[in-house]
């Protein structure tokens, strides 16, 4: 760390930084203290070292603004120096990322985001560094921390100056601090010029707070977005930041509570939680007694395959068996049964053509899916009436769901024994009779909707899979990778869910554990590369997840590895 980092703090001698997801504060020695550069090194270190570990909990912007309210009305912590130290992390993030960047160019909005940009124009310049700013819009129009912030950079002699588009020809740094959590209403005009020329630019993008044209709340662009390269994001993570095209915008995140106390997060509950396999895998996963048999671990019942489909079937009902199921059986077509026992004997399978044969199995299962490969005539239609009038704990997926789209009174409501739903977008638009740019727009209102129609729990597919239980929790999954895009992922997890619910995981539980386990499986096989991993490529890594007490270090894809938000999805 240069010498230079003693001359950037704010006027008091201690700045106080705080450690992302901890509540503490760190001091760093102000111009006046009487500290070594070795002392600041090791502080600044100690501050950066952990500024990339998220919190889990999300936040829609209204909550992250209580959360600024409550900081400053309760806590007695001045707006001006949240806008200050949220200006010194991104500042100092853009140091440490790019420590040879000398040209930086910010374009600042005309609200509090704007005011973050105008900090860290007045600390780039006071690093010596050849800054300019761009405000887009009225810069008489500034008010409150921000007017205060635009005057600060004043005085330190760093004037505005009018934006064109070839005034980012020479950026090393390009700093977005147009538009914060607030924007709900696209973006046109100078504004959407600004963003163009950003995007345009070769130098790289830092975002501040969020890029602008990101919804905080849904993760959908309004009209335009900047595409960030870091993000630096504060006091509370914006839940619209982890799905839909959050996920590719962000680019790498950083966040900073900006030394909000800890007691301000205890005010009210989050929006939303991030999850990973890491973190669910040890309330369910635990090393089996000595005296198990395969009766301790259920009998999965999976059904479908209709023809021309067996493979769908095949591989949810191996996929069952990997995680742990004590025993799997499959309903599908006669024509179906030899060649799928065939190819994976340790399935029991059955050719099934009226609803008393698969009454006969469902007699002696512990959870059925029903959905891979089902496909959507009659006989598919029979089938998916049988199990949803049983009590068993039940999996619905693929054809499954397309079906279930066209009952008009389905049932799933009032029966028993808890279920789930796994649609991609389309097949959410389906069941709730919209387009799939509605699906889009708000990822999480899909998901709550198909939670209230169809009761259980659901699951949204996607770039940031969603799963809404039945207590109302909402979780965001942070595993996975875009290899995932390809045909039978979804059968995978059907049979994962179907088999970890067969061992006694509640089914809610259940279900939130197989989509982190399905997807940190495809984490693995990311070693290998992204494009052409199929959907069996997955299978000897549910095996080794199932069983974390002995399981290696399960890497991320290479993708990951550049990028601590860690998020993508099925």
């Amino acid at each position: 760390m240069r010498s230079f980092l003693s001359t950037l703090v704010p006027d008091p001698d201690i700045l106080f930084v705080t450690v992302p997801g901890t509540g503490s504060r760190q001091g760093l020695p102000g111009p006046g203290a009487r500290n070594s550069n070795k002392q600041i090194n090791k502080v600044i270190k100690k501050i950066m070292s952990t500024v990339t570990k998220l919190p889990n909990t999300l936040y829609l912007a209204k909550e992250v603004r209580e959360l600024d309210r409550i900081a400053i009305k309760d806590f007695g912590i001045p707006g001006s120096v949240l806008m200050d130290r949220a200006g010194f992390a991104s500042f100092e993030a853009m140091r440490q990322h790019w420590p040879n960047a000398r040209h930086i160019r910010v374009l600042c909005g005309i609200g509090n985001n704007g005011g973050d940009g105008f900090v860290i124009a007045r600390y780039a310049k006071r690093a010596g560094l050849d800054v300019k700013v761009f405000p887009i819009g009225d810069v008489s129009r500034l008010s409150g921390d921000a007017r205060g912030a635009f005057e600060a950079m004043s005085s330190a002699g760093l004037a505005p100056e009018a934006f064109e588009a070839h005034g980012l020809d020479d950026a090393d740094l390009v700093v977005d601090a147009l538009f914060g959590t607030g924007l709900d209403r696209d973006i046109t005009g100078p504004w959407s010029d600004a963003i163009q020329a950003i995007n345009k630019a070769s130098g790289t993008t830092v975002a501040v707070d969020i890029p602008s044209g990101l919804h905080a709340d849904t993760g959908r662009v309004l009209g335009c977005a900047v595409q960030a390269d870091l993000t630096v994001t504060f006091i509370g993570l914006k839940q619209g930041m982890f799905t839909g095209q959050g996920n590719d915008l962000c680019g790498r995140l950083l966040f900073d509570s900006l030394g909000v106390p800890d007691e301000v997060y205890g005010r009210f509950a989050p929006s939303a939680y991030r999850i990973d396999y890491d973190a669910e895998k040890h309330h369910y996963l635990t090393p089996r007694a000595r005296s198990a048999h395969k009766g301790d671990f259920g009998h999965v019942l999976m059904v479908g395959g209709d023809a021309g489909f067996a493979g769908a079937v095949r591989m949810a009902g191996e996929a069952a068996a990997r995680v742990g199921a004590g025993l799997v059986s499959i309903a599908t077509r006669n024509a179906h049964a030899t060649i799928v026992g065939t190819s994976c004997p340790e399935l029991m399978c059955h050719g099934v053509e009226t609803r008393a044969d698969l009454d006969a199995l469902l007699a002696r299962a512990t959870v059925v899916a029903i959905g891979p490969g089902l496909g959507q005539s009659a006989w598919g239609a029979t089938m998916l009436d049988a199990v949803i009038q049983t009590g068993l704990p039940l999996v619905i997926d693929a054809d499954g769901l397309n079906l279930l789209a066209t009952l008009p009174r389905h049932g799933l409501n009032d029966r028993p024994g808890g279920h789930v739903l796994t649609p991609h977008p389309g097949e959410a638009a389906r069941l709730l009779d919209c387009t799939t740019a509605v699906i889009r727009d708000d990822r999480f209102k899909a998901v709550r909707d198909l939670a209230a129609r169809f009761g259980g729990t659901a699951i949204l597919k996607g770039a940031g899979t969603l799963i809404f239980d039945e207590g109302g929790d909402l979780c965001v999954a942070s595993d996975g990778n875009p290899g995932m895009a390809t045909g039978g992922m979804g059968d995978i997890l059907t049979g994962v869910i179907a088999g970890l619910t067969a061992q006694g995981i509640p089914i809610s539980d259940a279900a939130r554990l197989g989509v982190c386990l399905h997807a940190r499986s495809a984490d693995i096989c990311a070693k290998a590369g992204e494009r052409g991993m199929l959907a069996t490529d997955l299978i000897p890594g549910l095996r080794e997840l199932a069983n974390p007490e002995v399981a290696p270090t399960t890497p991320r894809s290479s993708k990951q590895q550049q990028n601590p938000m860690e998020i993508r999805g099925i």
